[in-house]
């Protein structure tokens, strides 16, 4: 049995009750810690907390050669665990693919995903959003330009864009950072994006959300990771409202 299980957002105190007694219950406990992160407690924290040795895999173990999980999953109770929701942002649909090829059982439990928190945080509303996209560091000579015509698609449509900041080992990218890198590439395509929306933190007890153009964002201190960023698209009385009473529109 293999059972994907979604902590939440922030800490270990995310997991719904029915998540946890299937962690407790489990014979192996993984945890997929290269999409995203549990930044408010540590890896030690968490086997605590759950009574349960975790053994963390990288995206190699997951996309690339999930046989250890898949082997195990045949004659016990496998619990993969991830940030957010397991099949939003996050996706882990071609393991659970891989697993029902070779006859395994499966069963998800969902749980708070940033998809849905960045609407609740910003009062942007989830029916405006179009496609979602993700902003990776540069590298070298080389960085991304595809963001920004994910952007500029859903702007036309008057559609908000949610961008998923990359993550790089210890290094997670900060909303100033991509706001620059951002701005960068639109000037190059000759385009211009008037106001930004940085999220920090989202779960936590003090959760940190700016509204505002370019130069205000990229000085902005928006303090410790997870960050993310919302491109809105024209905004409703009710958006607006929401941005400047809760994020200094």
């Amino acid at each position: 049995m293999l059972t994907f299980i979604g902590l939440g957002l922030y800490d270990k105190t995310d997991v719904s009750v029915k998540g946890l007694a299937l962690i407790k219950a489990a014979d192996v406990v993984f945890l997929e810690c290269y999409t995203s992160r549990i930044m408010g407690s540590t890896l030690p924290e968490m086997e605590t907390f759950y009574g349960k040795t975790i053994r963390p895999l990288l995206r190699e173990d997951v996309e690339q050669d999930p046989k250890e999980v898949l082997e195990l999953a045949k004659d016990h109770k496998v619990v993969f665990l991830c940030a957010g929701d397991p099949m939003v942002s996050t996706t882990h649909a071609d393991l659970r693919l891989r697993a029902a090829a070779l006859g395994i059982p499966t069963s998800i439990v969902h749980a708070a995903s940033i998809s849905s928190a960045v609407c609740g945080l910003s009062g942007l509303q989830n029916y405006r959003f179009g496609k979602s996209c993700s902003l990776p560091f540069p590298r070298k000579n080389w960085y991304p330009t595809s963001a920004v015509d994910v952007i500029a698609q859903n702007l036309s449509q008057r559609l908000h864009t949610l961008v998923f900041l990359d993550i790089d080992g210890d290094r997670y990218m900060t909303v100033p950072e991509a706001v620059a890198l951002i701005r960068k590439i639109a000037a190059e395509k000759r385009y211009s994006i008037p106001l930004y929306v940085g999220i920090a933190r989202a779960g936590s007890d003090e959760p940190l959300v700016r509204a505002g153009p370019a130069d205000v964002l990229e000085h902005t201190d928006f303090g410790s990771p997870l960050h993310i960023l919302v491109i809105p698209a024209d905004l409703h009385d009710m958006e607006r409202t929401y941005l400047e009473t809760f994020a200094g529109l």
